[in-house]
């Protein structure tokens, strides 16, 4: 039988630690393909190019795998992998990451590394995004791999439901062993938020985004409570942001006419 196909993607660059142990890892699995931004996009959520012009160039950044280093954002990166790198062929499977720095909670909506994964859960494909909970230069991924791999195999194994792609949150390594991986849901947190002013050089003022992150949700089911207690959190996300419970609401209280 052919190895699945994979398809690396990631929102901190090509040239990140984080996606070398992501590829190394997929290689295990299956032949590997590589779309990942040429520079560093956290931050970007679901954003995409559409004023400007996109670049797609062969990269050199993996000796034995296929990999390709484009101008935009990750969501970029999947859209240009399926209708041009990859064209007729596809994905079994689409991973990004691995991200320096939590995505747990609401900054999942901010998240550039879980774009590329929503971006392949729109385009039909499964699709898990993995994150590191330590936004160190040198952070140690070394413990994600086993994890990231058994994810990985499981995923294509059984499938990942449709419309639905998988966060993933390692914590950050520590001399405790992980203990264990839990399914959970998304916790009700949020960022306290602070704008820095500042001037440069030249006497403009700036801002600096700052803040405080707040989680009042003391649920014992979150991925907040999961990556705590040292567990790998997995949250099943979906791109249909419909809030159905307040259809019900709108349609019962506001009079909005025939």
């Amino acid at each position: 039988m052919s190895k699945p196909l994979i398809l690396v993607s990631n929102d901190d660059g090509i040239t990140a630690p984080g996606i070398r142990m992501l590829v190394n890892v997929m290689k295990k699995i299956g032949e590997v393909v590589v779309v990942a931004p040429d520079s560093p996009q956290s931050g970007m959520g679901h954003a995409i190019t559409v004023g400007n012009t996109l670049r797609l160039d062969k990269s050199l950044a993996f000796d034995d795998v296929e990999a390709w280093e484009c101008s935009g954002t990750p969501a970029d990166c999947v859209k240009l992998a399926k209708h041009h790198v990859l064209k007729e062929r596809q994905p079994d499977l689409v991973v990004s990451g691995i991200n320096h720095g939590s995505n747990s909670s609401v900054s999942v909506l901010y998240s550039g590394t879980m774009s590329a994964a929503i971006e392949a859960a729109i385009e039909g494909l499964p699709a898990i995004g993995f994150s590191l909970c330590d936004f160190g230069h040198g952070a140690d991924f070394s413990h994600t791999e086993e994890f990231v791999e058994l994810i990985a195999r499981q995923a294509l194994a059984n499938g990942i439901p449709e419309g639905t792609a998988l966060n993933v949150n390692f914590p950050k390594k520590s001399n405790k062993k992980i203990a264990g991986i839990k399914v959970c849901r998304q916790a009700q947190a949020r960022w306290e938020e602070e704008f820095d002013e500042r001037l440069d050089p030249n006497g403009r003022r700036y801002f600096w985004l700052t803040g405080n992150f707040i989680n009042p949700d003391k649920g014992e089911d979150t991925d907040e409570w999961a990556l705590a207690h040292n567990y790998v959190s997995i949250v099943p996300c979906q791109f249909d942001m419909t809030a159905h419970f307040a259809m019900v609401r709108l349609n019962n209280e506001w009079e909005l006419g025939k």
